[in-house]
């Protein structure tokens, strides 16, 4: 079966249309109170009624539920909320979760179900999408969710967790890459807090005067973070990366296509900042938000969730950190990838897959994701239903990264895109920790990928 490109550009609709005042702090106590309260009153949002005999009485359910981030600090207290409360609400229903560390889960739900034991539900990465369909564990969503709840989605976002035409995943809210910068760095080097840099050129500019700098205890400032360890989001990244200067890996028919000018581009300036000593080494996005959050990094990108890990590790951090556009540079316009966090249902019968479906429709409400969004991930709207949320349309982070939706373009999902991932991580390396010539490493990266193209 072929896996299709998935077109990322946010309709109109879709941006934010209202600034963003107020801000997203660090996670509060409150979050699991918050999600079991909406058990007795909260119906979910976008016209998706429960069932009502589900909900009522029935037979006992239980649904095991993959989810990663039960072992990530600041995230565990929602979800054994939601868990609460769901079953508060659907009292036949009992949530089992499954859990491994982020960079295990996938592999552990695939090789369970070769094994007999498929779960029911999985939070998702975006990108985890097309290995899941390929290995038969992904429902479509319209034979599993209501009619109303699924076209309230933006129908940009519907395709981007599409494969074949098919939805796959439900996300439960969308992140382009943006810029993160520290405020207070900003003003220590000189430099207007309120106006980050907008292009690589500038970048560079004003990169000495941050790198300059050195925290209370005396260690070193890095000016810019970009990932290049070996995990596939950094590849998702490094595609992003790529994107700021116009270049691309697939062209318009999907066929592997790095030689042009916007990715040689993207490939010399990650090598210069890594010979100017800006960008720390062979980092993966929390050791980025660990620098961050420590005040030893000016500027990198992550998505708006991210801002969580930065202040689980300095709740300080959310009076320093903001968001920034991405940076353009050679004829690119600072174009960019998109992220999410989705469900994605398994079919187990009908009994779970009803479950499932109440319990992707509970969660994905403002009612239940409201503190989520407001105290521990802010992120962007990626349905109708949530776009007036107070804590996306009041959040003062969002802000200044919110164009970048409009900016969002088309990546090409498929099988092997992981792996695929992970030898773009080791191309990165290669130009950095190994100092290889930039054309030479391109070279090896194109014959590296040959065996793992769809």
């Amino acid at each position: 079966m072929k896996k299709r490109a998935l077109a990322l550009t946010m309709a109109t609709a879709m941006v934010l249309t209202t600034a963003c005042s107020g801000g997203g702090g660090s996670q509060t106590d409150t979050t699991a109170a918050a999600a079991a309260e909406t058990a007795a009153d909260t119906e979910a949002a976008g016209g998706e009624e429960a069932s009502a005999g589900t909900e009522a009485s029935g037979e006992p359910v239980t649904i095991q539920v993959a989810n990663y981030a039960l072992l990530e600090a600041g995230y565990d207290t929602f979800w054994e909320g939601v868990k609460t409360g769901f079953e508060e609400k659907y009292p036949n229903v009992t949530i089992e979760w499954v859990t491994a560390p982020y960079g295990d889960i996938l592999n552990q739900v695939i090789n369970m179900a070769g094994g007999g034991d498929r779960v029911d539900c999985i939070f998702s990465e975006m990108i985890w999408i097309p290995s899941l369909v390929d290995a038969g564990l992904a429902a479509p969503l319209d034979e599993v969710l209501d009619e109303d709840f699924l076209n309230d989605y933006y129908p940009n976002v519907l395709e981007a967790h599409s494969v074949d035409g098919k939805v796959y995943g439900a996300p439960l809210y969308i992140s382009p890459f943006v810029l993160f910068y520290n405020k207070d760095l900003f003003e220590q080097a000189g430099l207007d807090p309120e106006n980050p840099p907008t292009t690589y050129d500038e970048l560079l500019e004003v990169a000495p005067k941050l790198a300059a700098l050195t925290t209370e205890d005396g260690n070193k400032v890095y000016a810019f973070g970009q990932p290049t360890a070996s995990v596939a989001v950094v590849g998702s990244s490094l595609q992003s990366f790529a994107m700021n200067f116009g270049g691309t890996l697939f062209d318009e028919n999907n066929q592997f296509n790095v030689d042009n000018q916007g990715f040689t581009d993207a490939m010399n300036m990650l090598q210069q900042l890594d010979e100017l000593g800006y960008n720390p080494q062979n980092t993966k996005p929390k050791d980025l938000r660990n620098l961050f959050a420590l005040g030893q990094l000016a500027m990198y990108y992550d998505n708006t969730w991210g801002f969580n890990g930065v202040t689980s590790i300095n709740p300080e951090a959310a009076n320093f950190a903001a968001t920034a556009m991405p940076l353009s540079g050679g004829s690119g316009d600072g174009q960019v990838t998109l992220q999410s966090h989705c469900f994605v249902a398994v079919d187990n019968g009908e009994a779970q897959l009803e479950a499932v479906k109440n319990f992707i429709q509970y969660v994905i409400s403002p009612e239940v994701l409201e503190d989520y969004l407001a105290n521990i991930a802010p992120a962007y709207a990626a349905k109708g239903a949530m776009e007036d949320m107070d804590a996306i349309v009041n959040n003062e982070f969002l802000q200044g990264g919110q164009g970048a939706i409009e900016k969002a373009v088309p990546v090409y999902q498929f099988p092997t895109l992981n792996d695929f991932n992970l030898e773009l991580c080791a191309l990165g390396q290669a130009i950095t920790v190994g100092k290889e010539d930039v054309a030479t490493a391109i070279e090896g990266f194109k014959s590296s990928v040959q065996s793992i193209l769809p």
